[in-house]
């Protein structure tokens, strides 16, 4: 990576619309969108959406940790899906679209968790949250069409 850059991984849904809210922040260097959490070494998209890989749609996001924080990145996180519904986000349904934050390391371990503490101890949130924390596994970049997919076709938003 590089120049004190850092990664960081989330899970928030179908990951178009997510990686779309994290390149628009600033000190974010750039985005990736592809599977983790999985059993199976570089799956496809139609196995991941079989749900038998057991993978989750995610965003890899690269940033300068001089320009934004990993905590500022948390709050786009929790700001872009429902962090309170299992295994689904709007009319998307499957394990592929779970709420996870997968941490690199124990201080973006620690952040996530403080995080979502903070968020139940607030009741930001009708239902209880479902989010899931756990180290980051292997991350394996999705095809082409699918990276920065609203941006190529002209759009802000895949928010229904």
């Amino acid at each position: 990576m590089g120049n004190g850059s850092q990664i960081a991984y989330f899970g928030a849904g179908c990951f178009w619309g997510v990686e779309a809210a994290y390149r628009n922040v600033e000190g974010v260097i750039e985005t990736a969108v592809g599977y983790q959490g999985g059993h199976k070494i570089s799956p496809t998209y139609e196995e991941v959406c079989s749900g038998t890989t057991q993978h989750a749609e995610v965003v890899a996001v690269r940033f300068d940790p001089a320009k934004v924080s990993y905590e500022q990145l948390l709050n786009v996180f929790w700001q872009s899906h429902n962090p309170t519904t299992l295994n689904r986000q709007g009319p998307d349904i499957g394990t592929q679209y779970r709420s996870v934050i997968f941490y690199c390391d124990d201080a973006q371990k620690e952040a996530a968790e403080r995080s979502k503490q903070a968020l139940t101890d607030a009741k930001a949130f009708r239902d209880p949250i479902v989010t899931i924390i756990e180290q980051a596994p292997d991350f394996y970049p999705a095809e082409d069409y699918h990276q920065q997919y609203l941006e190529k076709r002209g759009l802000a938003t895949c928010r229904i």
